[in-house]
């Protein structure tokens, strides 16, 4: 599955942002993680959700491939397609291209077609999207049929005029009745150019937000019955 299905009805998504001015330095990704849950994350009508599940016996295995600082949780799907958004509201246009950087771990089961995507919209005042950067799919080549997540990353330039950026997390099912694509670690950076100082207050007030975020309990998960 890639997000195109999904993207032209997904600019609704700026009219439930949050909204911070532009941050430098900082992950901009909400829980991108999976430590707090789906907490920060949107389902999307007609798709299955987002899960946070554990890293064990039933998906990746903490000693399998993945990131090194991965934590408890990943991302992993529900259902044949499964989508979640999130948007961050500027406030107000971007005056000059940004530099970015985009990053993430993704992956999937043994030598199974499941899959992650994980794009960023650029939108402008009225919610088009004028421009977008996307990490994946890994696919079972890429893995060499391994079971795990494999980091990839993209750097790039936040068109001049951007109001908003969505970040979109899909994952799709090939086979089975498991939706075995993986994602963790997702992570989206905007670096100041020469001379660019960030708004004071700002990126403390950003992190307060991301404090006050409760840390959902992750739901035992029993065994699955079968791929």
């Amino acid at each position: 599955m890639t997000l195109r299905c999904i993207l032209g009805a997904a600019l609704l998504a700026a009219a439930c942002a949050s909204q911070a001015a532009v941050i430098y330095g900082s992950n901009l990704v909400v829980n991108g993680d999976a430590e707090a849950g789906t907490t920060g994350w949107n389902g999307y009508g007609g798709y299955g959700m987002i899960q946070s599940v554990n890293y064990g016996s039933n998906w990746v295995l903490p000693t399998q491939p993945g990131p090194a600082d991965r934590g408890h949780g990943l991302f992993a799907g529900t259902g044949q397609y499964a989508a979640a958004w999130q948007t961050l509201d500027f406030g107000t246009a971007t005056t000059q291209a940004t530099a970015f950087s985009l990053s993430g771990w993704l992956g999937g089961w043994a030598d199974q077609g499941d899959n992650a995507l994980f794009y960023v919209q650029f939108l402008d005042e009225s919610g088009m999207e004028i421009g977008g950067a996307s990490l994946g799919p890994v696919t079972p080549e890429d893995r060499d049929g391994q079971t795990g997540l494999w980091y990839r990353a993209s750097e790039g330039l936040m068109p001049t005029g951007t109001h908003a950026v969505s970040f979109w997390l899909s994952m799709e099912r090939l086979a089975s009745t498991d939706n075995d694509g993986y994602a963790d670690n997702l992570s989206f950076i905007l670096q100041a150019q020469e001379g660019e100082v960030p708004e004071p207050g700002i990126a403390a007030t950003f992190a307060l937000g991301l404090g006050m975020l409760g840390w959902a309990r992750q739901r035992g998960k029993g065994l699955r019955g079968g791929r």
